[in-house]
């Protein structure tokens, strides 16, 4: 499917049939006021620009991450410069639906704190986490915040209204950590199921004979296994074990490990080839941090 690239805010208000944007660097859109023609096909869009929306009832479904979501309740998404979206109208629905969309270019926070930091937020990468579904309660948190959003955006600019915005925009972000943070808590079930593949996954790996093969087991490789993002699975693991993905791989290797160097002859050398490693070198430097002895030291002590 062809993607339509957009490069500004401007541009996309062209593209939905919205009046120019009060600033070219930030937009904060009403979704009832968002138009799409009656045949509008699939569309896969990229933007040069952030968006934040919740959105509500708008007659389509949104490819984003690794889920597809239908917007019939309070739904956050968020989504970084460069990312791919695609879009699906229902054909039996002209309703635009209800919401907010924040579009900020990143030159509107250029040397701000938040510019420091917008990264840090992990939802921003689409390809991870799962979107944000809101209680009634954090949604009329969220919908203030933006209404604050609203009236700085419509008022007269004056030297304060950039960073009176770039502040509500970073108080925004801050609770919707804390909404995804309880989201983590409040689906314990299915992250406990997701734990549980992950180990079955990582003994079953470590017990074939792929890893020679396939190089050194990485954390995308267990997280397309699992049919996630690399960080939604890092967090996921965080928060249940207090271990990212990559400490869970680097325990199961070293666990695998200390069994070869324990009741096997095979040399280091070997044994780190077997473990997926290019250079023996390396998997005696992560042993010996992990461990605090180097391999042979181990086998030693086996003797």
């Amino acid at each position: 499917m062809e993607i339509v690239r957009i490069k500004s805010i401007t541009e996309y208000h062209r593209f939905r049939g919205l009046p120019k944007p009060e600033h070219p660097l930030i937009s904060l859109v009403d979704y009832s006021l968002l138009q799409f023609a009656e045949d509008s096909q699939a569309v896969n869009i990229v933007m040069d620009f952030y968006s934040i929306a919740l959105k509500r009832d708008i007659g389509a479904k949104i490819y984003y991450g690794q889920q597809i979501y239908d917007f019939d309740e309070g739904l956050m998404s968020f989504i970084a410069p460069g990312q791919v979206l695609r879009i699906e109208r229902n054909p039996d629905s002209l309703n635009s639906g209800s919401g907010y969309l924040l579009q900020i270019h990143p030159d509107f926070i250029w040397g701000s704190h938040l510019a420091k930091n917008i990264k840090n937020y992990s939802f921003f990468d689409y390809s991870i986490h799962e979107a944000l579904f809101l209680s009634d309660k954090e949604e009329a948190i969220i919908l203030n915040i933006f209404e604050n959003i609203r009236q700085e955006y419509h008022a007269n600019i004056d030297g304060f209204s950039q960073g009176l915005i770039v502040a509500q925009i970073e108080l925004l972000l801050k609770y919707c950590e804390r909404f995804y943070n309880r989201q983590f808590i409040t689906r314990k079930i299915s992250s406990h199921q997701m734990l549980t593949k992950v180990e079955n996954f990582l003994n079953s790996y470590f017990s074939s004979e792929q890893q020679a093969a396939g190089g050194l087991l990485s954390v995308r490789n267990v997280a397309d296994a699992m049919n996630v993002s690399s960080d939604y699975l890092s967090s996921m693991l965080k928060q249940l074990t207090g271990k990212n993905a990559q400490e869970h791989i680097h325990h199961k290797l070293i666990e695998k490990a200390k069994e070869k160097l324990a009741a096997t002859h095979l040399s280091v050398s070997e044994i780190a080839y077997e473990l997926g490693f290019e250079h023996p070198q390396s998997f005696s430097k992560l042993f010996k941090i992990k461990t605090k002895v180097s391999p042979l030291e181990f086998r030693k002590s086996f003797n």
